[in-house]
């Protein structure tokens, strides 16, 4: 198993992050260390870990495009481009709760992957549900893909759903909500996708352990808003040991993209944000023929929507690590 890397994301002015932050330059080779690494008090509860980061073609060291979000026990993967089973098992996180699929477009080295993961669901993996969201017109290369060549006529040996994106709320589950937006690259249907955690009212320990509410279920009813009664007869209530709303961590993930005109709501003021750079700013022409940014367009995009940390992610094999 080796390292692979990972971002792991928390809203701003949350007392789970320690004072000391630490950041780490962009590395190529995904067998290094993560691209951002943050120190918490607490366990993570939002986080993305780059499977592939290449573009258009694999490199020696990386894989093409997929990503997997984690969000306690749910996971999502976004794009599947060849190799992306065997990027999962370097990763050692496995297979399993890896049935929720996010395509952000429909270009081969973005959807490649999903016949073979399909084949190995269909044969090893304990899974019997699995979900691929995608834009119209990439739905359509991936429906010939797995009915016209995995399956070819065959009857999926799961409960095989493929569904249409359309921007908005496309998914609310566990307290995170995923959202998809339209993004302009080459060709219709394009999209990237948000990841927000709901608001939550931190539970204050210190008022807690003073009131002599013990740990365990008690502490859990008055987190989930419902009054208790102590032994000693006592009626603690939640706002007694609930501290203020926060708002929750908010990751936004952006596939390729020709342009940033129109992604500012959706991105503004981002914990993370997850973006492309398949170009240098010495080379505007071809990022604009074949509808990408470069990595200046990206940063100062990140800049005007106040982003607190910048993913870049879509590197060239040409681009070699320094």
């Amino acid at each position: 198993m080796v390292s692979l890397p990972v971002l792991r994301v928390y809203p701003r002015s949350d007392p789970r992050i320690k004072q000391r932050e630490t950041s780490t330059r962009l590395r190529y080779n995904e067998s290094l260390i993560p691209i951002v690494r943050i120190e918490y008090t607490e366990d993570i509860l939002l986080e993305l870990t780059f499977l592939g980061t290449s573009a258009s073609a694999p490199s020696v060291h990386r894989g093409l495009s997929a990503q997997v979000v984690s969000y306690r026990a749910q996971r999502f993967l976004i794009d599947c481009g060849e190799g992306t089973q065997r990027q999962i098992l370097r990763s050692g996180m496995g297979f399993r709760r890896l049935n929720r699929i996010l395509i952000t477009h429909g270009h081969l080295d973005h959807i490649l992957g999903l016949a073979g993961l399909l084949s190995t669901f269909s044969r090893w993996e304990a899974i019997d549900r699995l979900e691929i969201w995608a834009g119209e017109w990439a739905m359509e290369r991936i429906h010939d893909l797995l009915y016209g060549v995995v399956l070819r006529g065959a009857r999926p040996p799961l409960d095989l759903n493929l569904r249409i994106l359309e921007p908005g709320l496309i998914i609310e589950e566990s307290g995170l909500q995923v959202s998809a937006f339209p993004v302009s690259h080459r060709g219709p249907g394009c999209f990237g996708f948000v990841f927000e955690e709901d608001s939550h009212r931190p539970f204050l320990v210190e008022q807690a352990e003073a009131m002599n509410v013990p740990s365990g279920p008690l502490r859990a009813e008055l987190v989930a808003g419902k009054p208790i009664t102590l032994p000693d007869g006592n009626v603690i209530n939640p706002e007694d040991v609930l501290g203020p709303p926060r708002r929750g961590a908010r990751l936004i993930h952006v596939g390729d993209c020709g342009s940033t005109k129109g992604l500012r709501k959706a991105a503004l003021g981002a914990d993370a944000l997850v973006i492309e750079a398949t170009y240098l700013a010495s080379e505007p022409d071809l990022a604009k023929k074949f509808g990408n940014l470069s990595a200046v367009q990206a940063a100062e995009f990140a800049q005007r929507v106040a982003g607190r940390h910048l993913s870049l992610t879509h590197i060239p094999r040409r681009y070699r690590e320094t």
